[in-house]
C-alpha cells in the first residue's frame, strides 16, 4: 500500500471521510514530516499550526456529528506564498514586503477552505515569481527532493517540492511562464495550468491590485491526476461580481480510453533545443500511445510560425509584468530599448522593448495573438490534444548568479540560455490554452521528466482525463529516495 504521505489528495480525502484516519492525526503526520525534511528542502516557509490544529479538531468533531464540509474535508494542504492567507505573510519574495501580513484570504483559498481543506502553510517562490528557480532574500533557496543540488523549478517550486517529498496533501500554484508546469516536470508531480480566466486571481497579488493580469492563471498541483480535476472544480468559476452574469461549465471529456485520442506531437523547436533525454521519453510515450490505438501525428501543427509565436509571447509576457517596474527601472528600460540596434533580437532586447512599449504596439501584438489563437482552434478541430516538452531538460543545478537572462543551462552537452525554454511555456500559454503536466519517465541521472498536455480553450478536463489514463496505464507517482 502507498505510504500515507504519498497518497493522492483524492485518496486521503476518502480515508478521512471513512474515518480510517482522523483529520488531526493526518495533520500531525504531515507536520512531523515537515519538521523532519523541510530544513533541507526549505519548501514550506510559513505556517500557522495552532489555527490548523483547531480546524482539524473541528473537522473531526463535524464528522462525528455526521457533517461533511466538502470534498476536501479535513485534508491538510499548503498554498503558494503568493496567495493571501489571513495572518500569514504575502511577499512574493520581495524584501520590502516581508512584513506584509494578509488580512483576508484569496478567493481560491476561501474556496479550498469552503471545500473543507485545512490550510496549514505556504510554500516558497522566487523574487516576484519571476524565475524557474525558487529563491529569495527573505526565505532563501528551495531544493529539489530528487537532488538537493538542483532546483525544483519556479515560481511554484516550493509547491512541487513539498508534494514530491510528501510534506502536504495538495497545492495551489500560479502560472504565467510555466510556473506550474516546469516545477511539476522537475519534481515528478502533476500540475494544471487552466484556461485563461476560469480561476479568479482575486487575492493573488501584491497590494490591493484589482485588475486581472494578462496570461497569468491560478491552478492546482498534486500527487495524482484525479486531484487536479477535484481541485480545479473547487477553485474555478467567476467571482461574486462576475457570477451575477455568467457560470462556468467546462466541457466533459468525450474520450474513455487512450485509443479514443487523436494527438499532435512536437519534440523540439528552432528556438528551444530539447535535451535528448526529454525527447526520448516523449517518443517512448508516443510509441506506447500508438500501440494502445491512439492516433499520434508528429507533423501536425497550428498554422502559425513557431519562431514568431515565441517572439510574440515574450513581448506579451514582459508587457504583462512591466507594471511591476519602478519608475527608475521603467526609465532604464526605455533608454536601453532606444539604444538597442534594430537587428538585436536577443531575449534582453525583446524584454526591454516589451517593458517600455507603447500601448498602440501592444494592441497590434494582441491582435496577432488572437489570430494565432484562432489558428490553434483550427488545429483542435482535427486533434484532441497537443503533446510537447514542459522544459528543455530535467531540473538543472542551482544557479543564482547574475540576472535570469544571463544564465545558461546544459542541453545536449552544450550551454544554452535558460530563457530559450520559455518557448515551451509560451507556445500554448500565450493563447489562453489549458495544459496539464504529467510525469512520464526519468533522465539518465534519475531526475523526473514530464509531458505537457495542451488542449483547446476550455478543454481542461480533457487534458486531465488524458493525464489520468497515463497515470493508470503508463506511469504513476514515483517518490524520491530518502523520503520514505
Amino acid at each position: 500500500m502507498t505510504a500515507l504521505h504519498f497518497r493522492s489528495a483524492t485518496e486521503l480525502a476518502g480515508d478521512l471521510k471513512s474515518k480510517r484516519i482522523g483529520c488531526r492525526e493526518l495533520l500531525e503526520h504531515f507536520i512531523a514530516r515537515v519538521e523532519r525534511f523541510n530544513p533541507s528542502l526549505n519548501a514550506i516557509i510559513a505556517t500557522d499550526l495552532p489555527a490548523a490544529r483547531l480546524r482539524a479538531d473541528a473537522a473531526d468533531a463535524a464528522l462525528r456529528r455526521g457533517e461533511v464540509w466538502g470534498p476536501l474535508h479535513g485534508l491538510p494542504m499548503t498554498v503558494k506564498e503568493s496567495y493571501d492567507v489571513t495572518g500569514l505573510p504575502t511577499t512574493w519574495g520581495v524584501p520590502q514586503f516581508k512584513d506584509n501580513i494578509a488580512r483576508r484570504n484569496a478567493l481560491a483559498v476561501d474556496r479550498l477552505l469552503g471545500a473543507g481543506a485545512v490550510v496549514f502553510g505556504k510554500t516558497n517562490v522566487p523574487l516576484m515569481l519571476a524565475d524557474w528557480q525558487s529563491f529569495n532574500a527573505i526565505y532563501g533557496t528551495t531544493s529539489n527532493p530528487w537532488d538537493l543540488s538542483r532546483t525544483p523549478g519556479g515560481s511554484s517550486g516550493g509547491s512541487a517540492a513539498a508534494l514530491a517529498a510528501g510534506l502536504t496533501g495538495l497545492e495551489a500554484g500560479s502560472d504565467i511562464g510555466s510556473s506550474i508546469r516546469n516545477p511539476a516536470h522537475y519534481c515528478g508531480v502533476w500540475g494544471h495550468k487552466p484556461t485563461y480566466g476560469i480561476v479568479s486571481p482575486k487575492g493573488h497579488a501584491l497590494g490591493e491590485r484589482a485588475a486581472t493580469g494578462d496570461i497569468s492563471v491560478c491552478g492546482p498541483l498534486a500527487r495524482g491526476s484525479a486531484d487536479l480535476a477535484l481541485a480545479l472544480g473547487i477553485m474555478a468559476g467567476p467571482d461574486e461580481i462576475d457570477g451575477e452574469g455568467w457560470r462556468l461549465e467546462l466541457p466533459k471529456p468525450k474520450q474513455e480510453r487512450l485509443a479514443d485520442f487523436k494527438v499532435a506531437l512536437m519534440l523540439e523547436a528552432a528556438d528551444s533545443e530539447v535535451d535528448r533525454a526529454v525527447q526520448d521519453q516523449l517518443q517512448a510515450l508516443a510509441d506506447f500511445l500508438a500501440k494502445r490505438g491512439a492516433r499520434v501525428d508528429d507533423k501536425a501543427r497550428p498554422s502559425i510560425e513557431a519562431r514568431r509565436a515565441h517572439a510574440l509571447y515574450i513581448q506579451l509576457l514582459r508587457a504583462a509584468t512591466s507594471g511591476r517596474l519602478s519608475d527608475a527601472e521603467f526609465a532604464a528600460a526605455q533608454a536601453q530599448a532606444k539604444a538597442l540596434p534594430a537587428e538585436d533580437d536577443s531575449y534582453f532586447a525583446r524584454m526591454q522593448r516589451a517593458n517600455s512599449m507603447h500601448h498602440r504596439d501592444w494592441l497590434r501584438f494582441n491582435e496577432e495573438r488572437h489570430r494565432m489563437r484562432l489558428a490553434w482552434a483550427e488545429l483542435y478541430r482535427d486533434y484532441d490534444l497537443f503533446l510537447c516538452p514542459a522544459a528543455a531538460g530535467a531540473a538543472p543545478p542551482h544557479d543564482h548568479a547574475g540576472e535570469r537572462w544571463q544564465r545558461t543551462i546544459a542541453v545536449n552537452g552544450k550551454r544554452v540560455p535558460t530563457t530559450d525554454q520559455l518557448f515551451w511555456a509560451g507556445f500554448t500559454c500565450a493563447f489562453y490554452l489549458p495544459a496539464t503536466v504529467a510525469p512520464i519517465g526519468a533522465s539518465p541521472e534519475g531526475l523526473p521528466i514530464g509531458v505537457q498536455i495542451a488542449g483547446p480553450q476550455y478543454g481542461d478536463l480533457t487534458c486531465i482525463r488524458f493525464a489520468e489514463l497515463l497515470e493508470r496505464e503508463y506511469r504513476g507517482f514515483v517518490a524520491p529516495k530518502g523520503y520514505e
